[in-house]
């Protein structure tokens, strides 16, 4: 890479000495490169600016059942020459150059170099490449090429591709050395790889220190998200052995709606109708499932179903949760401060939001003796507020949720704590994600009262699998248990009529 911050270049010809100022032009080279590449442009009309371009990759937004979407939506926003540099060819191509970059470049001198001179040294890189591989863009294209590429570089590097790929929902980083990515529900390794250990935690850095918080060797874990949004957790030596692991759950632009995940099949319009009843109808809900299965995918989509004439009130360690309504409080934990101090948890939170005057609280998930406040503020007024929970099926979260409360030191006896639950929540629906990588409902369970000591709960809907296709995908079906929910009273006398057939156990729904 010419320049002073070049590793293994000589200084490029005609390239301003390190102490003299850059003129405000284009690069020669670069002008070049752009008048070979109009001149060797084919005279095909399917080259070019006006060439049909394909079409973007549909948003993986977390998708819900891990499928292909059937039919992609293009980014209205997106030009033709944008389109072009979108396409998976193009983003394999600037992740192999942002390869060649970090191995020429001192990453360490990047910001200390004038912005016109490094965008000069990046365009120049980039024209040579572009004309080494006879990639077909035209001048205006490889004007936008070098740009994003420049923004790679003063952004977050190796990774804006694969945080520009509509496709990819999560970006598994294994030390420098290696990075995964799911798409479509299924893992996939990727040609990306950072330089070295030092560029890897440089990364890290500059994402941690965006909202505040810090990763080292006295505190190697950290949660943190990107500007979109994106969840990030990582964690550094001493406790990894090989180097950091970095995980980013990225962020939805367009939140799915039940209607998106009927037609990823996640869910089946009867199941989604009744849920949305239960919502409107303010009853308290969680949302359980293992990691991945789609808790919080859900609970957005439920949220559209709260009347938005209610102040709602989220609760986060990292906040990701995107509810459509117009009265939101948003909420964030705190981790401590080098001197371990400052910690602010989410039973804080919790606390502090019934002292805001919210119709619902609604809590990111629940891990913790928050759940104990959690109940009490379903139980005082608080109706419909919603909470995600990491368990196996419903039971396992209604063990779970005891447990949680047991953390809080009340010192309540075990049947006075599983009366708390009964009378607080509802409804449990739980996700699960399918070894084919799909997404479903899998059980909606009500909790019908006490019997005893023991908390009452009845299946209303379920997914029974059926087999296995010979390439690993899963056959199943929706079924109801033949159980007509209680609450069915409740949801009638908020005007909302449920069809008596959605229950009939007979026929898969």
């Amino acid at each position: 890479m010419a320049g002073r911050f070049s590793n293994k270049r000589k200084k490029a010809s005609g390239a301003a000495p390190a102490n003299t100022p850059v003129e405000q032009k284009p690069d020669e080279r670069l002008l070049a490169a752009m008048a070979r590449l109009d001149a060797v442009s084919p005279a095909d009309p399917t080259e070019g600016d006006h060439a049909p371009q394909p079409k973007d990759p549909a948003p993986a937004e977390d998708t819900p059942s891990g499928e292909k979407p059937a039919s992609p939506e293009p980014d209205e926003q997106a030009s033709p020459g944008e389109a072009k540099l979108r396409d998976p060819k193009f983003l394999d191509a600037k992740v192999r150059l942002h390869r060649k970059l970090i191995e020429e470049i001192n990453l360490s001198a990047i910001d200390k170099v004038p912005e016109e001179e490094l965008r000069r040294q990046v365009a120049e890189l980039a024209s040579e490449y572009v004309l080494a591989e006879r990639l077909p863009l035209n001048a205006h294209e490889l004007e936008e090429f070098a740009s994003e590429l420049y923004d790679e570089m003063t952004g977050l590097g190796p990774l804006e591709p694969l945080l520009k790929d509509a496709t990819i929902s999560d970006i598994l980083i294994n030390t420098h050395a290696q990075v995964y990515v799911e798409r479509f529900g299924q893992l996939e390794l990727t040609p990306v790889r950072f330089k070295d250990e030092p560029h890897l935690l440089r990364i890290l850095n500059k994402i941690v220190a965006h909202v505040g918080r810090r990763v080292d060797e006295s505190q190697p874990m950290v949660d943190a998200r990107l500007e979109d949004g994106s969840r990030v957790n990582a964690i550094i030596r001493p406790l990894t052995v090989d180097g950091p692991l970095i995980s980013i759950r990225k962020f939805s632009k367009k939140p799915f709606n039940l209607e998106k995940m009927y037609e990823f099949g996640s869910i089946k319009p009867q199941i989604g109708e009744v849920l949305a009843a239960a919502v409107s109808s303010r009853m308290s809900l969680i949302v359980s499932g293992g990691t991945g299965s789609g808790k919080t995918t859900m609970l957005n989509a439920l949220s559209n179903y709260i009347s938005h004439k209610e102040r709602l009130i989220t609760i986060e360690d990292a906040a990701e949760l995107q509810l459509q309504q117009p009265h939101i409080g948003r909420l964030e934990t705190r981790p401590p401060n080098l001197e371990g101090k400052g910690e602010i948890l989410q039973r804080d939170l919790v606390k502090n939001a019934l002292r805001m005057r919210p119709d619902r609280v609604i809590l990111g998930e629940v891990r913790g003796e928050e759940a104990f406040d959690m109940l009490q503020a379903m139980n005082t007024g608080h109706e419909g507020s919603m909470a995600t929970i990491h368990a196996n099926n419903p039971r396992d979260a209604l063990t779970r949720l005891e447990n949680m409360v047991g953390m809080a030191g009340t010192n309540m006896s075990e049947g006075s704590v599983r009366a708390q639950i009964a009378s607080a929540v509802r409804i449990f629906v739980q996700l699960s994600r399918l070894s084919d990588g799909t997404r479903r409902v899998t059980s909606v369970s009500e909790i019908t009262g006490m019997e005893g000591e023991i908390v009452q709960m009845q299946e209303i809907f379920k997914f029974v699998r059926v087999g296995t296709e010979e390439d690993g995908t899963i056959i199943g079906e929706f079924r109801a248990t033949g159980v007509r929910p209680k609450f069915l009273d409740e949801i009638k006398s908020h005007g909302i009529e449920i069809p008596g057939e959605y229950f009939d156990p007979k026929d898969p729904l």
